[in-house]
């Protein structure tokens, strides 16, 4: 049985349609601004049901499987990386409180996040902790019917928008406890630059690439946040909550990567047939057509991973083996692809003028976020060690 079915093949159609319209006219011009997703298309995602695509539609989303999801992700990517990323934060977050949510935290969250009624950001890397998870410092002190949150995070991306940031603490001070010592916590908040200060303050971090979503710097001075928003309602058990929610990130990620590789690869085909050297297409020459025969290569083995590791998560299974190699390799494969059009591109490759620059600036963070590759690597290696 085919991994995509005509069925995927329509939800395909319906996004890229989407794609052509409404984002890829202004993706460049945005892009090179440093501006935001534009909230009507924020709008169109919600009413499309983009931010709910795998909850079940008693938790207000459309109920599809994570085949679905990937491409998605991969056609929004394929427009602009951010587009492609902001339904991420709703589905990691919405996945977190579906699998270990409270009761009322499923029916006061879950189905506004589904429907993209609420937004999200991730508030879990820290300045001196990124991959060592172990080692952050935000502390969540009981107070009262609550607690008071103070620290730091990093690389809070789309931190401005959002209605709710996923944060993770330490809710026992005792460092011997380690990862046994985080708790995940809902943090409310309202939409806006200001954020709440004192009690929480942002600032943005200019980067090269990922324009259309800020990626700001936090700091909690004593913000206060219900016991009811502390996921599951038991202290201590955050990491591992985190941990079961990266298999569908990773996925997510290689199909990002994907879609941007796809874009990159798209715009070297039609200037390898428009632009003309010596009295003929370069298309026409070895040299061209070999980088672009690499190219799609690289793309269909990478979207090919994505989609195995999608469908092993429709079964139920553990797949971080299998989301750690597309991960991996796509986000490698989208650094490659997009250095190769530009190079096809040759000089104008370097103008901002081009879409296909902002692919190579895009691609290049794709290796970073969501688990750095190192990371995957090492996850992967320690499976193949355990299997022998």
């Amino acid at each position: 049985m085919p991994l995509v079915t005509p069925e995927h093949e329509e939800i395909r159609r319906s996004v890229r349609e989407f794609v052509e319209h409404e984002i890829k006219p202004i993706a460049n011009d945005l892009d090179r601004r440093g501006e935001d997703i534009p909230d009507h298309i924020l709008a169109k995602m919600a009413e499309l049901g983009y931010f709910g695509i795998i909850f079940p539609p008693e938790d207000g989303g459309l109920g599809l499987d994570y085949i679905s999801m990937a491409i998605v992700t991969e056609e929004l990517s394929r427009g602009w990386l951010s587009v492609g990323s902001v339904m991420t934060r709703n589905l990691i977050t919405g996945s977190l409180i579906r699998a270990a949510g409270t009761p009322d935290q499923k029916r006061n969250f879950l189905p506004k996040l589904a429907r993209g009624e609420m937004l999200s950001a991730a508030a879990f890397t820290e300045p001196d902790g990124g991959s060592d998870t172990a080692s952050f410092k935000t502390r969540a002190v009981k107070r009262g019917d609550g607690y008071s949150l103070s620290g730091a995070k990093m690389w809070c991306t789309f931190a401005n928008r959002a209605h709710v940031l996923t944060v993770m603490a330490r809710t026992d001070p005792d460092p011997a406890r380690k990862h046994r010592g985080l708790s995940l916590f809902l943090f409310e908040k309202q939409p806006g630059d200001q954020f709440m200060p004192p009690q929480l303050a942002g600032e943005p971090i200019p980067t090269v690439g990922y324009h259309g979503m800020r990626s700001y710097s936090l700091s909690f001075d004593e913000a206060y946040v219900p016991a009811t928003n502390l996921i599951g309602g038991v202290e201590g058990r955050g990491f591992y909550q985190l941990m079961a929610s990266y298999e569908e990130a990773r996925i997510q990620t290689a199909a990002r990567a994907v879609g941007v590789a796809q874009a990159a690869y798209e715009a070297a085909v039609r200037y390898a047939h428009e632009r003309t050297q010596f009295g003929e297409p370069i298309g026409n020459f070895q040299v061209i057509r070999h980088k672009l025969a690499h190219m799609a290569i690289d793309l269909e083995a990478a979207r090919q991973l994505a989609y195995h590791a999608a469908s092993q998560k429709d079964t139920g299974k553990r797949c971080d083996f299998e989301a750690g190699m597309a991960k991996v390799f796509a986000a490698e494969m989208a650094e490659r692809v997009a250095r190769e059009a530009m190079q096809i591109h040759g000089g104008y490759g370097y103008s901002m003028e081009f879409d296909v620059q902002r692919y190579w600036r895009d691609a290049r963070v794709l290796s970073i976020f969501e688990g750095t590759n190192e990371i995957q690597l090492e996850v992967i290696g320690r499976r193949i060690m355990e299997q022998g």
